[in-house]
C-alpha cells in the first residue's frame, strides 16, 4: 500500500537533504525522488522551507520517540536513561551515511534565527533540554537548568564524533562525560 502523497514528499526530501544538505536539493529533485508532479507538491507545501520544516518535525519525533522510550524504560532512574541514551546515541551517530545532526546541520544552513527552519531547530533543542532537566530532577540538583544546558553540549558532541569514533567509544564517552557532570553538579 502506497503512503499518502505528503508523506511519500517528505520521505523523499529527508534521504535527499539528508544525504545532500538542504540547499543543495531543489523542490524539483524531491518531487522526481517522490514520483509526483509541481501541482501535487505545491498543494501539499507552499515552499521549499514548509518542506525542511516537516522534515525536521519528522526528525524530532524519531529522536523524541527514541529519548521517551529510553526514559521509560529508566523508571526514573536517570543514570539508566544516560544509559540507554549513550548507546542509542552511539549507535545513530555511527552508522553508515551518517551526515551528523540533522538540527545543527540546518541551523549552520539556515543562519537566520527568525526563519521557520531555525525556529523548528530552536524548538526542538529546548524540547531536548527540557527532557535533559526532567530525566536529572530526581538528582535535586542546584542548578538543574545549566546541568541540562550543559548535556545538550554533550549530546552535540556526541553528533559530532559520529564522524570520528566507533559506536562503543562514543557511548561510553557520553555515558562517563554524563555522570561525571552530574556528579560535579
Amino acid at each position: 500500500m502506497k503512503a499518502p502523497m505528503r508523506d511519500r514528499l517528505i520521505e523523499a526530501a529527508t534521504e535527499l537533504f539528508y544525504a545532500e544538505g538542504l540547499r543543495a536539493v531543489s523542490v524539483d529533485k524531491v518531487i522526481e525522488r517522490a514520483g509526483t508532479t509541481k501541482v501535487t507538491f505545491y498543494r501539499h507545501f507552499k515552499s521549499k522551507d514548509e518542506l525542511v520544516v516537516a522534515h525536521l518535525q519528522r526528525r524530532a519525533q524519531l529522536e523524541r520517540d527514541g529519548i521517551g522510550a529510553a526514559i521509560e524504560h529508566a523508571n526514573g532512574n536517570p543514570d539508566r536513561a544516560f544509559q540507554l541514551i549513550a548507546g542509542a546515541l552511539g549507535t545513530m551517530a555511527c552508522e553508515p551515511g551518517f551526515r551528523g545532526c540533522p538540527f545543527i546541520n540546518a541551523a549552520a544552513e539556515y543562519p537566520d534565527p527568525a526563519s521557520a527552519v531555525r525556529q523548528t531547530v530552536q524548538h526542538h533543542r529546548s524540547w531536548c533540554k527540557s527532557t535533559f532537566e526532567e530525566i536529572i530532577r530526581p538528582l535535586h540538583l542546584e542548578d538543574a537548568s545549566g546541568v541540562a544546558a550543559d548535556l545538550m553540549l554533550l549530546r552535540d558532541g556526541a553528533m559530532v564524533a559520529g564522524y570520528l569514533d566507533d559506536e562503543d567509544t562514543l557511548a561510553a564517552s557520553f555515558l562517563r562525560s554524563s555522570r561525571a557532570l552530574i556528579r560535579q553538579s
